[in-house]
């Protein structure tokens, strides 16, 4: 009897937030966790930290949070979060965090578990994991010198993670008005030493009456209170634990930000900025990204005067030009694509070809069946349940068939790819499930099974047949190496014909 294969298996996340810590791990892990289940897989956020706002955040975005009672970084945490993966079936462990030092990773890896490290500036002394990932604009290969030599680096803001509420935004063009007059003040998810406050009494300075002015408390800010009183009778409002970030990115002309991982967010949206450092590791942040013309640096908060921050605001309210040149270097620095980008590398060296049996038998006739997949077939009648049960107890029985079917990183079924052998020649035949493509699994997938091919079997080329007008399957085999061999008739029909010789 055929049943369907087994769920995706999940990636454990490692991530503490507070009002100490702030938020800003927990935030781009949720965006690393979108992108795994877009791929099909499930993620797991382990925290040794109470923060009710974001676990209920987490929650709604179908993300499941496990508390470890553990000290973070410490050898129990290490092994905790391991044990959290083995019983998930985890593929890999991600931790974000400070405390998660050399001795912690090397623990991690000593239980077997697979670990991606984000990182901002080269807090351990020597990396054990298996990919560490710096998105920030100054990232450099020379912070992980002491590493192990099986260490894959990730670095730069072409990683930067951006949560699936910015994607929407990714063909959005700002309009750049003569004059800025919508503010809007985002100093970091708990904001402990109420910078905010600091910013407000700046902008009140200015003698504008018709500016806007919107200030987002996160979800572990303790100031509350004070902002409300601060913003009465004025044209400012308070918003608390916002969701919906972007449409207020959107809707500002200028942003007063801290220096932290929402750079990237503005940077993408294209909204101009002015940076405070609130911590030691966001001043090369500020820096670079001054350099890289995508913000002004006012400098460490606690030296920067309310005047200071109040002529900064004035002169890029008034300079159109400017404001449209930052905007530009934005963008040109974050295009939304990194937590894509990562979740690829974590699948890129594990995608899996394994023989088709029985199980697969439901799944299959889903993918055979898809409309799509029979608009491009030879034969374009939908499949009669009954005829493929045949068909496949067939192809499963005979020895000149190869079936293979291809899962993701994640253990996800993503496609699948037949080998008809007749003497040394073989007839290629692939698909990949609807929800998988356009994102370059097809040509993976017939790279792997063909060099498979090639080592297990005595044939001396494969030989492929696009409907004409399929050029999505024409450019995948293009891609994975094969030669246009002109143009025949399939069942009555014009196809092209592809060829891929063995190698020598």
């Amino acid at each position: 009897m055929c049943s369907v294969p087994s769920v995706a298996k999940s990636l454990v996340i490692r991530a503490d937030a507070g009002t100490e810590i702030g938020t800003g791990h927990v935030m781009r892990c949720l965006a690393l966790a979108q992108a795994w289940q877009d791929a099909g897989g499930q993620a797991i956020f382990a925290m040794a930290t109470k923060a009710p706002n974001l676990e209920s955040r987490l929650k709604s975005e179908g993300v499941e949070v496990v508390h470890l009672a553990v000290k973070p970084g410490s050898a129990e945490d290490a092994t905790a979060t391991a044990s959290l993966a083995q019983e998930a079936g985890a593929t890999w462990i991600a931790a974000d965090g400070y405390r998660f030092d050399t001795r912690y990773q090397r623990m991690v890896k000593g239980c077997g578990a697979r670990l991606l490290m984000m990182d901002d500036y080269g807090h351990a002394s020597h990396y054990y994991a298996d990919i560490v990932l710096n998105q920030n604009i100054y990232a450099s290969e020379e912070i992980y010198k002491n590493r192990e030599p099986y260490t894959k680096l990730l670095l730069g803001t072409c990683y930067a993670l951006l949560r699936r509420e910015f994607m929407k935004w990714h063909n959005w063009k700002r309009e750049v008005p003569d004059m800025a007059r919508k503010i809007l003040v985002t100093l970091g998810g708990s904001d402990p030493d109420n910078i905010s406050l600091k910013v407000i009494d700046s902008i009140k300075m200015l003698s504008h009456s018709d500016l806007e002015v919107k200030i987002i408390a996160g979800p572990s800010n303790m100031h509350e209170a004070s902002l409300a009183e601060a913003v009465h009778r004025s044209p400012f409002t308070v918003h608390r634990s916002v969701e919906n970030i972007p449409e207020f990115m959107a809707w500002a002309d200028v942003a007063i930000s801290a220096a932290g991982s929402t750079c990237w967010e503005l940077a993408f949206m294209r909204l101009p900025a002015l940076l405070l450092v609130v911590a030691d590791n966001q001043n090369c942040v500020a820096d670079r990204l001054e350099v890289a013309g995508a913000a002004i640096n006012l400098g460490r908060q606690s030296a920067v005067p309310p005047s200071d921050i109040s002529r900064a605001l004035l002169r890029l309210l008034r300079d159109r030009g400017e404001r449209e040149a930052m905007a530009r270097s934005g963008r040109n620095l974050v295009d939304g694509e990194g937590a894509a980008r990562v979740v690829k590398c974590l699948q890129g060296g594990e995608m899996e070809l394994r023989p088709a049996s029985v199980d697969d038998c439901r799944l299959l006739w889903k993918w055979a069946n898809d409309p799509e997949t029979r608009e491009v077939s030879f034969s374009p009648e939908s499949i009669k349940w009954e005829d493929h049960v045949k068909w496949l107890e067939s192809k499963l029985g005979d020895p000149d068939c190869v079936f293979l079917v291809a899962s993701n990183g994640a253990g996800t079924s993503i496609g699948q790819v037949r080998f008809d052998v007749d003497g040394g020649e073989a007839i290629i035949s692939v698909s990949v499930d609807k929800a998988f493509r356009k994102r370059g699994y097809g040509n993976r997938i017939i790279r792997l099974a063909c060099g498979k091919v090639f080592e297990t079997a005595r044939i001396g080329s494969i030989h492929a047949y696009v409907k004409e007008g399929n050029y999505g399957s024409a450019k995948a085999f293009l891609k994975a190496g094969f030669k246009r061999s002109g143009i025949c008739i399939v069942k009555g029909q014009k196809a092209l014909h592809f060829v891929l010789e063995r190698p020598r």
